[in-house]
This record gives structure tokens, C-alpha cells and sequence, in this order.
């Protein structure tokens, strides 16, 4: 049965949102309402009837349609029946080399393909013991900085306005992200949508005075809770407020069949901070297809490269 390629308009988002639902793989960045807000206009490759699929976020520039990873959306690829198949996942991306000259995409953490470049560095952690058992896990060094937040009295508390967590986060961390200009108001417009759906969580920690020094804003699918944005406030690191948002994020669900995807980071800092919770390596790979005309293929390999941290 041939992986056959399906434009926008063509794809039955019902049977796409139920392939996504039930696959083993399935993850938030693959529903068609997470897509349509961080890739208007994605096409699709699928197996079957919606037994597996693949969606392509594709742009043009230069004349040329080219495969990229949207914004917030850490892991894509091959969803469902048999996607942790080298074979299977090696028959999309045969496909999608076929209508795209060129590529740099995350697949997800079931894929296996000899094309990847290298493995990207997640982090998991399963909720579905008592918090006790998963407190076991975690370093002296963290228990000791949220001691010292809990002895200033801060408060762990439910918030609304994500609106304000985004502009704090791009205020504090914009700048030193490559992303396409529209990346934030496409991402606010998604986090309409997930609060409307009740996919949407947001935690603050604040001082004893009111002031907040930490928030988090997650997003959450029947498997998962996603850590997506989290921002301290220069107040809040000397009081360890960061270490306090999570412990006590992870304090609320734990003994639920769900997991802390805490999404990982190369960042060799950001990785071993996060390790401190207990957390574990989930690999996923990053793919890259070059069939670009002499001398662009040549500038984006070395481009590619030297960009890779």
C-alpha cells in the first residue's frame, strides 16, 4: 500500500485527530488544531486509511517548498500503526523527499531511521507513582533550593492570563531565539484554543507579598503534561523559585497515568537542571534532506553544521 501525499484542504481532520489519539506515539504537536495554529496550511502523508501518518510543515522561499520544524512543536514525524518501523518511517521520508528538495525536521521518539544526523536530547518523567516514590528520585541539591524557597514562604498557585506568561517569556528569552517573527502570536492563538479545550495549565510561585517570581505555562493530552514555557523573574532565582514551580507542579499530578514531558534541552545547563527531577533521556531523532541545486546544497550543509549546538 503506497504512502500517499494529501494537500490541506483534502484531509479529513476527524480522522486525522483519532489517528493522533489512538496511535502509541501520539503526542499534542500532532493534532491538526495544534498545526493549523503553528503551520497554517500543512499538508499530510498517510498509509491507509489515517492507520499512519505524517504531517509536512512546509514553507517556499526562493521558489523552493522546504520542510521545517514550527515553533513549539519539539517532536513531528510518523504517527501511528507501525511507526516505530525503520522500514515504515524510511517510506515517508522517501515520500517526502519526492515533493521537498529540502528538509529539517524532528520526528518523534518512536521513529528509527539510519537518515538521522543526530539524536535530540528530551526529558521524561511518568507521574503514575505516589509523590513520595518519585520524590526518591531527586538530587540532595533540589531539595535543599526548594526548602530554602519554602522557608520564604512562597506560594504555588493556579493562574489564567497566559497572555502575560508569553510576553514575559519573550521578553526574557526572545532574543536569543531564531524564530520566524509571527512565532508568538501564532503560539497565543494556539493557547486560545488549548483553554478552550481545557489543554491548558498555567502555575505560578509568588512571594508571600503577592509578587510573582516564577510562572509556567503547559500545555497537557490524555498522556502527557508539556512543560512549554517557564520564566523566573531576577526576584525569583536568588529565591529558587524555578526548582519550587516544578517540584510542585510535579506534586499535583503525581499518581496519575500521566507523564512530565519536561521537553529537554541540548543545552548542556538546561539538561542537567532537569535531570535533578528524576527525569529520563528520550531521544529523538533529527532528520535532514538536501537536495538543493549547486551551490545552495553546499551552503546549507556547511550552514547546517556550524549551526548545530
Amino acid at each position: 500500500m503506497p504512502v500517499t501525499y494529501i494537500t490541506h484542504k483534502d484531509i479529513d481532520k476527524g480522522k486525522w485527530d483519532a489517528a493522533i489519539r489512538s496511535a502509541d506515539n501520539g503526542l499534542i504537536y500532532g493534532y491538526s488544531y495544534y498545526l493549523d495554529k503553528m503551520s497554517p496550511g500543512w499538508d499530510a502523508l498517510i498509509l491507509g486509511v489515517y492507520e499512519t501518518v505524517m504531517p509536512l510543515t512546509w514553507n517556499r522561499k526562493f521558489g523552493i517548498r522546504y520542510l521545517y520544524q514550527p515553533a513549539f512543536t519539539q517532536q513531528l514525524g510518523v504517527f501511528g500503526k507501525d511507526s516505530d518501523d525503520p522500514e515504515i518511517v524510511a517510506l515517508f521520508l522517501q515520500e517526502a523527499a519526492c515533493h521537498f528538495r529540502f528538509a529539517e525536521i524532528n520526528l518523534n521518539y518512536r521513529n528509527h531511521t539510519s537518515r538521522s544526523e543526530y539524536q535530540r536530547c528530551n526529558l521524561i518523567l511518568p507521574l503514575d507513582r505516589p509523590f513520595e516514590k518519585i520524590k526518591e528520585s531527586f538530587r540532595k541539591d533540589l531539595l535543599q533550593n526548594v526548602r530554602k524557597a519554602k522557608s520564604l514562604e512562597l506560594r504555588y498557585e493556579a493562574g489564567v492570563d497566559y497572555k502575560k506568561v508569553i510576553s514575559l517569556y519573550q521578553l526574557s528569552y526572545g532574543s536569543r531565539m531564531a524564530l520566524p517573527k509571527d512565532s508568538f502570536e501564532n503560539f497565543t492563538s494556539l493557547c486560545q484554543v488549548l483553554h478552550e479545550k481545557g489543554q491548558l495549565l498555567l502555575r505560578h510561585i509568588t512571594s508571600k507579598e503577592g509578587r510573582m517570581l516564577a510562572a509556567g505555562l503547559f500545555l497537557k493530552d490524555e498522556n502527557r503534561i508539556y512543560k512549554t514555557m517557564t520564566v523566573t523573574l531576577a526576584e525569583g532565582r536568588t529565591a529558587e523559585a524555578n526548582h519550587l514551580l516544578l517540584y510542585e507542579l510535579i506534586k499535583e499530578h503525581a499518581g496519575t497515568h500521566t507523564a512530565f514531558d519536561m521537553s529537554g534541552s541540548d543545552v548542556p545547563s538546561i539538561k542537567s537542571f532537569l535531570i535533578k527531577f528524576g527525569a529520563v533521556v528520550q531521544p529523538y531523532p533529527f532528520v535532514r534532506i538536501n537536495r538543493l541545486p549547486f551551490p545552495l546544497n553546499w551552503i546549507k550543509k556547511v550552514s547546517g553544521k556550524s549551526g548545530r549546538h
